[in-house]
């Protein structure tokens, strides 16, 4: 290995636990909240702080794209997938007027999981990380849809499908 090989692998491992202190950032957000106004009520607020972050993030990210533009914001968004998309691994399904995602691994779900955390604790969990695309792809204008992990569902993580609004 020389010198760029050892710096990429390291920025990769530095990458994944940056992520997975942001679930675990979640997590203690939800358990601190639900303390104080219980479980639907902390549920809420994340959500739309959540999805309100991610509609920023659509301000700057997808300001050139519009409604019936859902496979090129589809193709933009696998375009920076984090570590070149080893970080979420995903099956891509591409159509005209729409692309879908059925992500493989979530860095997130994944520290979730190694917490210890029950089924109902994970769903939620996912629910709530989840708002994040909502947001970031409602703001398009394009047609939105996403299934997060509930129990039963399987090893992977959540299915996103973007369709072109007049489409």
């Amino acid at each position: 290995m020389n010198d760029s090989t050892d710096r990429a692998e390291i920025l990769s491992r530095e990458l994944d636990a940056a992520f997975r202190n942001r679930a675990d950032l979640y997590r203690l957000f939800f358990e601190e909240l639900e303390s104080r106004l219980g479980p639907a009520e902390a549920e809420d607020v994340m959500v739309a702080v959540v999805e309100r972050r991610g509609r920023e993030v659509a301000a700057t990210a997808f300001s050139g794209f519009g409604p019936n533009d859902a496979r090129k914001i589809g193709e933009a968004f696998l375009a920076v997938s984090p570590d070149g998309g080893r970080m979420y691994p995903t099956d891509v399904e591409r159509e005209n007027h729409s692309i879908a995602f059925k992500v493989k691994r979530c860095p997130l779900k994944d520290a979730w999981v190694e917490a210890g955390l029950g089924d109902d604790e994970l769903s939620r969990l996912c629910r709530i990380a989840g708002a994040f695309d909502r947001g970031l792809f409602e703001a398009t204008g394009v047609r939105f849809s996403n299934v997060t992990w509930t129990p039963g569902y399987g090893d992977g993580c959540c299915h996103i499908k973007l369709e072109d609004r007049d489409g």
